[in-house]
């Protein structure tokens, strides 16, 4: 690999998030009221790249998408512009409309449910992303399972997202894959394709479930770190990082491995969950790039999943990393388990 290479190109869903508060969730045939809305990025690579802008990210960042020619599109375009992002990858069409999804977040928990237009992003496919025109030294692609045209198989039996995969690793990029936990037939079949093509796999306890036919739940870090070991004998190159709402996980090709948990906060802090994982994600990617320990880049991860909660958006709270890593000695660990 070129040492020369700088950069993040985050690749994948990029959507227009519809976030309301609510005041409960309704049972079905009833009604809740919407406290507020607002309009904000949305999707994994729009999410980090968003997130790593707000981290004041002393690196290149680059786009690669497919949006729609409407207002949607444009306003992401201009979105990304406005936030320093490279979006000469981000490619338009005619033929759908941008995605986008409403995010339905309760005032009182923070939890939310999303429905999702799937839109342009299911059309996007290995010929939009051109790493010739790209120096970035990490790739990060998500999410699988929800793009359509990535996740479908070809004749050798390989999904596209594999193939979009090796050809950034042959172009001379590190990868970096995030799922999305959704209903789909061939969940695990699509994700056991991109392992042999993925240096870093990041998912959640219910994504990794699905992948291995077990179990997890997220306050048991043994378990979660024999999954995360059993994902890279299945193939993930270097490492695998499982999230929960209690910590996260990791272990390494070579043997490494780590327990981090998240942030102690105090009553009435969230004000929503949405993208906290893509925040997540944004601190690990931070951390591979700037060739830090596994100990500091999960401690980053879990200092910059916390920041988001601060706002019902996936990105407005997110802090600059040295903010970010302040909010550990604010709060403390919760309880998950000592690193080991």
């Amino acid at each position: 690999m070129s040492t020369q290479r700088k950069g993040i190109l985050a690749a994948g869903n990029f959507i227009v998030d519809h976030v309301k508060m609510i005041d409960a969730w309704p049972q079905q045939d009833m009604l809740a009221n919407i406290l507020s809305e607002s309009q904000s990025n949305g999707g994994g690579p729009y999410n980090v790249l968003k997130d790593l802008a707000a981290m004041k990210a002393g690196f290149p960042l680059a786009a690669c998408g497919l949006v729609g020619d409407d207002e949607n599109g444009r306003w992401i375009r201009h979105d990304l512009t406005v936030h320093g992002i490279d979006v000469s990858q981000l490619r338009s069409t005619r033929e759908r409309t941008t995605s986008y999804t409403d995010a339905m977040t309760v005032q009182d928990s923070g939890r939310r449910t999303f429905f999702h237009h799937r839109g342009a992003n299911a059309q996007f496919d290995v010929i939009h992303c051109n790493f010739a025109e790209s120096q970035a030294r990490l790739f990060h692609l998500g999410y699988l399972l929800l793009l359509d045209r990535l996740d479908s198989f070809d004749s050798h039996g390989q999904t596209r997202a594999a193939n979009l995969l090796a050809a950034a690793k042959a172009a001379g990029l590190e990868t970096c894959v995030d799922l999305v936990s959704a209903e789909h037939s061939q969940f695990r079949e699509i994700v056991l394709s991109a392992l042999p093509f993925t240096d870093h796999l990041v998912l959640n306890e219910v994504e990794a479930s699905r992948v291995l036919r077990g179990t997890l739940i997220a306050d048991n870090p043994a378990a979660l770190l024999d999954a995360a070991r059993q994902l890279l004998v299945a193939g993930v190159l270097r490492s695998v990082t499982i999230h929960t709402e209690r910590g996260a996980v990791a272990a390494t090709r070579e043997g490494e491995h780590r327990i981090q948990p998240s942030l102690k906060l105090p009553a009435g802090y969230c004000q929503g969950a949405t993208g906290a994982g893509d925040a997540f994600a944004a601190g690990l990617l931070y951390g591979l790039h700037e060739h830090w320990s596994l100990e500091r880049r999960l401690r980053l991860a879990v200092c910059a999943a916390a920041a988001s909660l601060a706002d019902p958006t996936p990105s407005n709270a997110v802090l600059p990393v040295h903010e970010c890593l302040n909010l550990a000695d604010r709060f403390g660990f919760g309880a998950f388990g000592s690193p080991t």
